[in-house]
């Protein structure tokens, strides 16, 4: 993967930056830097029943990427660590990736992605900024902590997604490897342990988002 530092601009320049990143990642399908999972797999043969339940799985993942692209703008934004603003848009890259991925399989699908981007590109790039700002430690715990629950979250989609369709089970098994190294990299540059309370509320928001992005 090509290594992109983080570049260090000024308030009006990080403004511009973000709005212009939220546009591309919301209206603009972008170019994977890293290779197409499924791209030596041929066309898997499925069911319309089968095809439909990848999609909606597909469409919560492109979802849950859409948010996590927000989370790792926000927090790389306020971060005060200059070492963990890299560390975070490396990691935001690989996140690009996921999400271009996912759109791609959708559209192998002849599905679209959720009607509600926007909202979840929008909430997740609040909560960033809200936990860079209690802190860098804390900042890197709510990542960490988000990292596993979306890994548990794949795991699942690993046991329900139909066994023939081996293209977005490749997918979601790279998603699965590159979210376990981001929060094992998160406690590596000493994430703190949240509070019982704060990962509770996470696990509620992500089943709320789960259960609209994948109908609609």
């Amino acid at each position: 993967m090509k290594k992109t530092s983080f570049r260090h601009y000024n308030l009006a320049d990080e403004v511009i930056s973000q709005i212009d990143r939220a546009l591309s990642n919301m209206f603009c399908p972008q170019k994977a830097e890293r290779t197409y999972p499924a791209a030596q797999m041929d066309e898997d043969t499925l069911s319309d029943e089968e095809r439909k339940h990848a999609a909606g799985l597909m469409r919560v993942n492109h979802a849950g990427e859409m948010a996590a692209q927000a989370l790792y703008h926000g927090q790389s934004l306020i971060a005060r660590d200059p070492t963990l603003k890299d560390k975070l848009y490396q990691a935001s890259v690989e996140e690009s990736d996921h999400l271009n991925w996912c759109r791609t399989r959708l559209d192998e699908l002849n599905e679209k992605p959720s009607v509600f981007d926007p909202l979840w590109y929008t909430g997740s790039f609040v909560i960033g900024i809200a936990a860079g700002a209690v802190g860098d430690r804390w900042n890197l715990g709510f990542l960490a902590e988000t990292e596993y629950q979306v890994v548990r979250h794949l795991e699942q989609h690993l046991q329900v997604l139909p066994e023939a369709d081996r293209r977005s089970r490749a997918i979601v098994e790279q998603m699965r490897t590159d979210e376990l190294g981001h929060a094992h990299l998160a406690e590596d540059l000493g994430a703190a342990s949240l509070p019982k309370p704060v990962q509770t509320l996470m696990q509620l928001t992500s089943k709320v988002m789960t259960r609209l992005a994948e109908k609609i």
